[in-house]
């Protein structure tokens, strides 16, 4: 198979900025674009690293348009718009990967190689406030990295789940915590806030005989994004399966959404 061509799709090329633009066409030997919509015809695979609220308009129509996509988390913004997604990959013959970069840190495949049957999992992802990723909430910005962590490493599907959170800085959830049972027995409790004054990275998975636990400090060197980016360009190029389908990143955002939901029920049960 001839080598694929690339674009990224980003706020700073979709948005105008065509000096920028430029620059790193110039780096990488390609043309600069101002529009997504340019590509078509032209590109092979895209990555699509915008607002959360526009994934579904871009991916289908680069998916319309015959173009295999990486999908930044969460695929989409609702169910229904991350089963079409799926089902227009599926028809097109298409890759459709879902960008949880997580999953390519070496430090969580390290943690995984020596993990054996998980009975708890742990995870806090604390952060300071930033105006990118404020168009959904801390649920969808923040926590659905390690709700989908969570269901990797349980290895199991959720069968209960509760939750609770707050607003602080915004009209939507700005802290949350969820409590996750999966089918197997494992149980997963995780915390995630874009309030916080210091950023907090912290992964513990208990078994039976000991602990493991994942932070900022034992990360490993590595980069997950030129990882992750590898892994879906061996995809497109057919060199093997898609190792993060869309079906995945729709079982993140209904957990996600699941924890959201019940969030804002408790939230107008006491405001």
């Amino acid at each position: 198979m001839a080598p694929a061509t690339w674009a990224a799709i980003t706020p700073r090329s979709w948005r105008g900025y065509p000096a920028s633009a430029a620059t790193l066409a110039a780096k990488l030997g390609g043309a600069p674009f101002s529009d997504y919509r340019q590509i078509f015809g032209k590109a092979d695979a895209a990555v699509i690293a915008v607002p959360t609220d526009r994934h579904h308009e871009i991916a289908r129509a680069c998916l319309e348009h015959g173009v295999h996509v990486l999908v930044e988390k969460p695929i989409a913004t609702t169910l229904a718009q991350a089963d079409e997604l799926i089902a227009l990959a599926e028809r097109k013959k298409l890759v459709l990967q879902s960008g949880h970069v997580e999953r390519y840190n070496r430090a969580y495949r390290a943690l995984v190689a020596r993990m054996d049957r998980p009975v708890f999992i742990e995870a806090e992802r604390l952060a300071a406030f930033k105006q990118r990723g404020a168009e959904v909430d801390v649920v969808l910005d923040l926590m659905i990295h390690d709700l989908d962590l969570a269901c990797a490493l349980a290895r199991a599907e959720p069968v209960d789940v509760s939750a609770c959170g707050f607003r602080v800085l915004t009209r939507d959830i700005d802290i949350a915590n969820a409590r996750i049972e999966f089918a197997n027995g494992c149980v997963a409790n995780l915390s995630a806030s874009r309030v916080s004054r210091a950023p907090v990275r912290k992964l513990r998975v208990f078994q039976p005989g000991g602990a493991i636990e994942e932070n900022e400090e034992t990360h490993e060197g590595g980069d997950a994004l030129a990882e992750q980016a590898a892994a879906f360009a061996a995809a497109v190029q057919g060199r093997q399966a898609v190792e993060l389908d869309g079906r995945e990143g729709r079982r993140a955002l209904e957990l996600a959404l699941t924890v959201g939901r019940l969030v804002r029920e408790r939230l107008q049960r006491f405001e």
